[in-house]
């Protein structure tokens, strides 16, 4: 029965798929893919089997593209067509399950440092007008003693020396920031900033602060996490596609504030869901197990799931956990949790939410590698505090009253009182768990097998067609 908002869907249902045709390949392709560098990485390497990972953008032209590599080096390629997580993270688990002794990443990159395998970068050259991106820059800084750092998204990294000649006879005080695929040996200089891949040497006496922002590329992920770090620097934008440049309107103290909200929601929370959002990025590892440590210092139960790719369908299947907390690249940290049941914070906002040590500064961090021990940003957990002798805190979106000290850490064996309980009079013994206690509050609590109780009955035929018009609806109107 069709409806004027609907129909029967008989058209999609006896509809023929045919086999796609496969695009057309590039004229570029050796120069887009950079086969000459790509090919000397893998004969240097001596590496005879080799994965390549491409984005969903790239594929069509992944079969030439392994063709060609194959020649040109004798290496057996693999092609990662799916990857376990974001597209920006080398997929080191799907190389591991085909025996690659090497990745070959193209696309865009995050250039989150890896744990096993060598990997070689190839961003895919994209067209960018350098004189247009000229002339914009010329519009939006017409002073020319402006203290401005350059930064781009690795599409455009090939284009960056050329813009560089066009800008720094005129803009004295222009500096452009280098790629860096790997962590850079000895700790930073004075004025040096190391992040996301990026590396440059601030000159100016205030510091970063003195300092406006230049991206070249379109709006995303990429942007949006620059300027969350960087927020006290104003930013400025020019994207290659449209060839438009504007000054960058993002509210940064609203999204900052949002953030803060779910730092807020992270205090309130009992049970925290760990999501394990790469197998790749070094010390993942390490800050899951700094990540369970504060939570049970804090008090709190905790989960680690591992769900690939998170998405409301596959988080709404655990109703009893309160918050997530996401350990990602830092490009995909920021996840907008809006459309979820639960909201998804960062190990960042977690720290803020449960160590009393850690206070807000400002500076806004999305790379977890931060909070590792060593690091620059690292902060010691503080000491135990008897609850009698804690400072009670009140909630600001409850209002009630919290507690934001830290416990003694767990002791190997816990004492049977709180790990059993007696469940009935017939002295059955049941595990205390968050999990149960949510699923026992529930009203409805799945299908019972009633093992005896349903009387037996033949099969009987059940209605044909799809959801929306079944076959006999007709009739029985």
């Amino acid at each position: 029965m069709a409806t004027a908002f609907s129909n029967d869907g008989e058209a999609a249902l006896r509809r023929e798929l045919r086999a796609a045709v496969a695009a057309a390949p590039r004229s570029d392709l050796d120069g887009f893919y950079e086969m000459g560098r790509a090919a000397a990485f893998v004969r240097d390497g001596r590496f005879r089997k080799v994965a390549l990972q491409f984005p969903d953008e790239l594929l069509a032209d992944a079969v030439e593209v392994a063709g060609r590599m194959e020649t040109a080096t004798g290496a057996e390629t693999y092609v990662l067509g799916d990857t376990t997580y974001g597209s920006c993270c080398v997929d080191e688990v799907a190389a591991e399950h085909v025996g690659a002794e090497a990745v070959l990443h193209y696309g865009p990159a995050c250039l989150s440092p890896c744990r096993k395998l060598p990997v070689l970068h190839i961003f895919g050259q994209q067209p960018l007008d350098v004189r247009r991106c000229t002339e914009v820059f010329r519009e939006l800084y017409p002073e020319q003693q402006s203290c401005v750092v350059v930064l781009s998204d690795v599409v455009y990294v090939h284009a960056m020396g050329e813009l560089e000649q066009q800008l720094c006879p005129e803009y004295p005080n222009v500096i452009f920031s280098k790629l860096v695929c790997e962590d850079a040996p000895g700790p930073a200089v004075p004025g040096e900033e190391r992040k996301f891949g990026r590396q440059f040497l601030v000159k100016a006496e205030g510091g970063l602060q003195d300092y406006a922002m230049f991206y070249v590329g379109a709006e995303g992920l990429t942007l949006t996490n620059f300027m969350l770090t960087w927020n006290c620097c104003p930013f400025s934008s020019f994207n290659p596609i449209t060839g438009c440049g504007r000054c960058e309107t993002l509210n940064v103290n609203r999204a900052l504030m949002r953030r803060l909200y779910l730092v807020e929601r992270a205090r309130d929370a009992s049970v925290v869901g760990i999501l394990v959002g790469t197998l790749g990025v070094a010390g993942y590892l390490t800050v899951l197990q700094h990540l369970r440590e504060l939570l049970s210092r804090a008090g709190k139960r905790s989960y680690t799931l591992a769900v690939g790719k998170p998405n409301p369908a596959k988080l709404a299947n655990f109703l009893e956990v309160d918050i997530f907390v996401l350990v990602a690249c830092a490009q995909n940290s920021l996840l907008d949790s809006s459309d979820f049941y639960r909201p998804v914070v960062t190990p960042y906002e977690l720290e803020l939410a449960c160590n009393p040590a850690r206070e807000w500064t400002g500076n806004y961090l999305t790379d977890f590698r931060d909070l590792l021990p060593g690091a620059y940003a690292h902060v010691e957990l503080p000491p135990a505090v008897p609850a009698a002798e804690a400072v009670p805190d009140v909630s600001l979106i409850t209002g009630k009253m919290t507690a934001t000290h830290l416990c003694d850490p767990p002791t190997s064996q816990l004492p049977p009182s709180t790990t059993l309980a007696c469940r009935d009079q017939i002295r059955a013994l049941a595990e205390i768990s968050p999990a149960a206690s949510f699923l026992e509050s529930r009203s409805w609590r799945g299908l019972e097998q009633q093992l005896g109780q349903t009387p037996v009955s033949k099969a009987v035929q059940g209605r044909r067609g799809i959801a929306i018009a079944y076959e006999d609806e007709g009739c029985e109107q």
